[in-house]
C-alpha cells in the first residue's frame, strides 16, 4: 500500500515497504524531472521530528521566523503563550481551552461599588420590561440650576438646547419636574461585566462574589467543520419604541464562535418580519465566517444550517412568491433566498423548547436558562469544577 500527496510542486510519498517506495519513485522519475529531498523534515511551515513512538509535528520554527521578521520592522517583545488578552483570560486544559472574563468583571464590580450584590439564578427578569418613564420623578430642580450657574460663570458655554442624554444619564421631563436615570449606562456596564444576574438590594449585605464569575466559554478540538446557527427574535419587546430584539449564535462543530443580541433598527409589523430579519442577520454572519474559513484553507463543504422556530419565516426563505406584507423586508428576503438557492444555507425549524437563541432575546425561567447556557458551552472553569469534586 502506498499514499501520495501532491501539493503544487512537492510530492510526499509513503509506502508499506521500501521496495515499493523505490519502484514508485523510479517510475515518477522516468516521466518527470524530480529530485529526492530525502526524509520529510519540513513541509508547509511545519517541522517534522521522528522518534520511536511515531512522529511529532511542530510549527515552532515558522513562528520564530514570523517573529524575527516582525521584530526587524517593529519594536516587539515576545510575551510567550497567550494567557490574557483584551480582558479575556485564556486557560488551556486537556480537553481544550477555557475563556473567562473573571478578572475584568471583578475590576468593574469594584469600580461600580457593587461587590455586595446578591447573585441571581437568571440574568434577566422574566417580568414585564421597565420603560423609560418608570421610577419616581426627581422634582427638585435647584441643584441643576446651581451647577449650571457655576459653570456658566467660569467657562464660555453654548446652549445646546434641552438635555436628553449626557455622561450616561438619560434625562426625561414631565409636568412634575425631571427624571434622571442611568439605566442604559448601568445595563451596559452590567452586561460587559457579566453581572446581569445581580438583584438590587436596599440594605447592606455581605455576600459571596457573583456566581457567574466562575463561568466562561469552553472550546474543544474537533475535526468537524460544519456551521450550525440558531436565530430568534422578541417581537415588539421594547415598551418605548416597540422595536424587536434579534439574537443569534453560530457554532463551528460544537464550539460557539459568534453570537449577537441587538435591537432591530426598524419596526416590524408582524412576528414573521421580526424573525426573518433575525434570519437575515445570522445568514450574513454565517457567510462571513464561511469566507474567513475559506481564506484559512478550511472550507465549509456543507450548507450552513439555520434553525428558526417561526414557520412563516422559514416559508419565506424558500417561497419565491412575493407578498404585499413583505415588501419592507424585500432586501432581506432576496438575500436569504439567494444563499438558499446556491446551497450555502438551509433554514430549518426547531421547536421553541430547543431554540438556544432565545437566551439572547428575553428573560427566561431558571431551568430553561441554565439548559440553554450549558448548550452554549458556557460552564464553570475546569479548575473550579475540580475544586468542588
Amino acid at each position: 500500500m502506498a499514499y501520495i500527496l501532491l501539493y503544487v510542486d512537492d510530492i510526499i510519498l509513503t509506502a508499506s515497504s521500501d521496495s515499493l517506495k523505490c519502484s514508485i519513485m523510479s517510475l515518477l522519475a522516468s516521466e518527470f524531472a524530480m529530485k529526492d529531498l530525502g526524509p520529510l523534515n519540513y513541509f508547509l511551515g511545519i517541522a517534522v521530528t521522528r522518534h520511536k513512538g511515531g512522529m511529532f509535528l511542530s510549527q515552532h520554527s515558522l513562528r520564530c521566523s514570523i517573529m524575527s521578521l516582525l521584530a526587524s520592522e517593529f519594536a516587539m517583545k515576545d510575551l510567550g503563550p497567550l494567557n490574557y488578552f483584551l480582558g479575556i483570560a485564556v486557560t488551556r486544559h486537556k480537553g481544550g481551552m477555557f475563556l473567562s472574563q473573571r478578572k475584568y468583571a471583578e475590576e468593574i464590580i469594584d469600580r461600580a461599588g457593587m461587590s455586595s450584590c446578591k447573585p441571581s439564578f437568571t440574568p434577566v427578569d422574566t417580568k414585564p420590561k421597565v420603560s423609560k418613564d418608570s421610577g419616581a420623578p426627581f422634582a427638585d430642580d435647584s441643584l441643576r440650576c446651581s451647577i449650571m450657574s457655576l459653570l456658566a460663570s467660569e467657562f464660555a458655554m453654548k446652549d445646546l438646547g434641552p438635555l436628553n442624554y449626557f455622561l450616561g444619564i438619560a434625562v426625561t421631563r414631565h409636568k412634575g419636574g425631571m427624571f434622571l436615570s442611568q439605566r442604559k449606562y448601568a445595563e451596559e456596564i452590567i452586561d460587559r461585566a457579566g453581572m446581569s444576574s445581580c438583584k438590587p438590594s436596599f440594605t447592606p449585605v455581605d455576600t459571596k462574589p457573583k456566581g457567574t464569575l466562575d463561568y466562561g466559554l469552553h472550546l474543544y478540538p474537533s475535526s468537524v467543520s460544519d456551521l450550525v446557527s440558531y436565530t430568534d427574535a422578541d417581537w415588539g419587546g421594547c415598551p418605548d419604541t416597540r422595536r424587536s430584539t434579534s439574537g443569534y449564535c453560530v457554532f463551528l462543530a460544537d464550539n460557539l464562535i459568534s453570537w449577537s443580541s441587538k435591537r432591530q433598527p426598524t419596526l416590524s409589523r408582524s412576528s414573521a418580519e421580526a424573525e426573518y430579519m433575525g434570519v437575515a442577520n445570522v445568514v450574513s454572519e454565517s457567510c462571513w465566517i464561511r469566507n474567513l474559513l475559506l481564506e484559512l484553507h478550511c472550507p465549509v463543504r456543507k450548507a450552513t444550517l439555520v434553525y428558526c422556530d417561526n414557520v412563516s419565516a422559514i416559508y419565506l426563505s424558500g417561497n419565491p412568491v412575493q407578498h404585499q406584507r413583505t415588501k419592507n423586508i424585500e432586501m432581506d428576503i432576496h438575500f436569504v433566498r439567494e444563499k438558499v438557492a446556491r446551497g450555502q444555507v438551509r433554514v430549518l425549524h426547531v421547536p421553541s423548547r430547543y431554540q438556544i437563541a432565545d437566551i439572547f432575546t428575553k428573560g427566561l425561567p431558571q431551568v430553561l436558562f441554565e439548559d440553554f447556557r450549558d448548550s452554549l458551552s458556557v460552564r464553570k472553569s475546569p479548575v473550579s469544577t475540580a475544586g468542588e469534586c
